[in-house]
């Protein structure tokens, strides 16, 4: 574990930026991380130096990402299908089945060194999904979590029509995180009809549009969730 702990978070938001290269930018900001934290092991104490945190806030165009544990057929648009809905697809290192990215979701990338927080990637999932139900809450939207489902979910309790409203899919190494959560505020969720969210065939989605029947303001809900996470995490914003 580090010696030095530090919890201030950089929160930096990318705007609208293209898949591809939000990704380099987490895999560059990432490895930055890993390597101070190897380079650390071999110095003393006193010149070992605090590793950094960042919080990266951004909306893609469209795109659907499989994680390393999903199914190919999950997809159910094949090459001619993406280039009519003009949709990008990826093959990625984080947890989870397929899901759904672009304009109108939020999507939050934590590179967060949890040795200045906790080594729990359990609790660290909860916190990033206890962020998002704070923030529907704030909205006046129930919102809670599914016994053997990630992400975040409406009507989760009687569960008559549960609709997922958030997807989750982390990647952690040497208590290192990357990827995150993606929040459907203003999203078309059409987009959603051509896979098998998540490899659940059987669950509906929904975003934070359809529940208020009113367009979001989107800037209102990244302070929201911001807010959240560092009461949460008892992170200090830099």
């Amino acid at each position: 574990m580090n010696e030095i702990i530090n919890k201030k978070v950089e929160f930096r938001d990318l705007g609208q930026l293209d898949y591809q290269q939000t990704w380099d930018y987490q895999e560059q900001l990432f490895a930055e991380t890993v390597a101070l934290k190897i380079s650390n092991r071999t110095l003393a104490p006193a010149d070992q130096a605090s590793s950094k945190n960042y919080i990266l806030f951004v909306e893609h165009p469209h795109v659907y990402t499989l994680g390393k544990s999903g199914k190919e057929e999950n997809l159910l648009l094949d090459e001619n299908g993406l280039k009519t809905h003009q949709a990008q697809y990826y093959k990625i290192n984080r947890g989870g089945d397929i899901t759904y990215h672009g304009p109108g979701q939020l999507v939050g990338y934590p590179i967060l060194d949890l040795d200045n927080f906790f080594t729990d990637i359990h609790k660290y999932l909860r916190f990033l999904e206890e962020a998002i139900i704070l923030t529907l809450a704030d909205y006046g939207i129930a919102a809670g979590r599914i016994d053997g489902l990630t992400g975040v979910w409406i009507d989760h309790l009687e569960q008559k029509n549960p609709r997922k409203i958030c997807a989750m899919g982390v990647k952690s190494s040497r208590w290192v995180t990357m990827h995150g959560f993606a929040f459907n505020i203003n999203t078309d969720i059409s987009y959603f009809g051509h896979i098998i969210p998540c490899g659940i065939n059987d669950k509906a989605v929904t975003s934070l549009h359809l529940e208020l029947g009113k367009p979001v303001d989107m800037l209102a809900v990244k302070e929201k969730v911001k807010r959240h996470l560092i009461d949460l995490f008892e992170m200090e914003e830099l």
